[in-house]
């Protein structure tokens, strides 16, 4: 009984991978027109610029490939320079034809792959090579990336100087597309406007403790406007360190320092005293100075007055250029941690601000909170860009402030249709 039971199973397995086996073949180069080997599509379709061994493609042009009528549709079309550079486009919805959204750039090699389909089903499929002419114009934009490669805080922007302004909005986009920020691990950021000849960039938090930031334009020989071309610019690097995050209660005068979220170490301090409050809000450390002579003339104080001083001052974290420090301030350590008497920095005893030096880097994050001063300034004293909203920041791009948030300024190389 139980030996006929295991027969019967045994014949009906094989009569089930006998009918797989013919699904498999129904399925295969006879059945399914997308299995067989993609045909040579060049009779299918027209292109709009030259092909022919030393004729080159003005760069200034778009690019745009055309179904013949009535003869099949583009599915696909994929195209790049040399280096690895796409080209944007858009293809319509019944795949009669593509063409180019983005610039092509100026003395460069591109090959476009063009897939097809014929009326029948069938793929088809066409690689065209073409090389494109010089720039008429010699104006080339420069980029200088900042700050130098190396090791930085969780806070630190990335800063893009241009060496001409540019004020038109697409000719922004065309700037912003080409300047890449990527982070590993990946986050995401946005480009900012600060002025036309500088941006800055940061992640909607600050950058994951650790994380390899890199940095590079795409720009050269990418036209920008009439007679302006990109130029030449060199890469960056920069190593994320801890997560260093230092809040200073005015109201409490007192310093916490918080090593990748974790309380370290508190400090009796003394801030800003009335006429002098020190600014509320979040500063990046832009430098760090053993030894700074501070004189009140640098500030708008009156030589001879009442609140003027001249001091040597030691252990001087930096984070305004306007010369707000957290440094050593041996002559008010009877202040510290009760009574706010500085015209401005964050004091501390010589122990306290030799700690604190040793254990901070620049683009680590310094927070004032409760204090009765203006709020930091987000651009031109430093770093205050984490004072801006996320959202209001992503309205400083020329990419991103109409997109929802979320979505990255990706460069949407081809579209499909969808199928009829």
């Amino acid at each position: 009984m139980n030996h006929t039971a295991r027969t019967r199973s045994v014949v009906g397995c094989t009569l089930l991978v006998t009918a797989l086996g013919a699904g498999v073949t129904a399925c295969g180069s006879d059945g399914n027109p997308l299995s067989a080997r993609p045909y040579d599509a060049a009779d299918l379709i027209s292109f709009n610029g030259p092909t022919e061994t030393g004729k080159r493609v003005d760069p200034d042009k778009p690019l745009e490939v055309t179904a013949n009528s009535g003869e099949g549709r583009i599915t696909d079309v994929v195209a790049r320079d040399s280096t690895g550079r796409f080209v944007t486009g858009e293809l319509a919805a019944d795949g009669s034809r593509w063409h180019s959204t983005s610039p092509l750039a100026a003395g460069a090699r591109y090959t476009v792959t063009v897939s097809t389909e014929d009326e029948d089903g069938a793929p088809g499929r066409k690689v065209l090579a073409f090389d494109t002419s010089k720039p008429a114009g010699r104006k080339r934009l420069g980029v200088t990336f900042g700050p130098g490669s190396g090791t930085y805080g969780v806070g630190q922007p990335v800063t893009a100087q241009l060496d001409q302004g540019i004020k038109d909005k697409a000719q922004r986009a065309v700037v912003e597309r080409a300047l890449r920020v990527e982070s590993v691990p990946a986050v995401p950021g946005a480009w900012y406007w600060v002025s036309d000849k500088e941006l800055h960039y940061r992640p909607k938090d600050y950058w994951p403790a650790h994380a390899t930031v890199r940095v590079h334009s795409n720009l050269d020989g990418i036209r920008i406007g009439d007679r302006l071309w990109g130029g030449k610019s060199a890469p960056l690097k920069l190593t994320i360190g801890d997560r260093v995050e230092v809040v200073t209660d005015a109201a409490a005068h007192q310093l916490t320092y918080y090593k990748d979220g974790r309380e370290i170490e508190q400090i009796p301090v003394t801030t800003g005293k009335p006429g002098f409050e020190t600014r509320n809000g979040v500063k990046v450390v832009l430098e760090k100075q053993y030894f700074v002579r501070m004189r009140g003339s640098t500030v708008g104080i009156a030589e001879g007055s009442s609140d003027s001083y001249d001091l040597p001052v030691y252990y001087a974290t930096r984070v305004t250029w306007s010369g707000e420090y957290v440094h050593a301030a041996p002559w008010s350590v009877g202040s510290q941690g009760y009574a706010n008497v500085s015209h401005g920095c964050t004091g501390m005893s010589t122990s306290n601000a030799e700690w604190l030096y040793d254990n901070i880097r620049p683009g680590d994050v310094v927070r004032v909170v409760n204090s009765e001063g203006d709020p930091m300034e987000p651009f031109g004293n430093g770093f205050g860009d984490w004072n801006v909203d996320w959202n209001k920041w992503r309205t400083g791009s020329a990419l991103t402030g109409k997109t929802p948030d979320g979505s990255a300024p990706a460069d949407t190389m081809r579209l499909r249709p969808a199928a009829v």
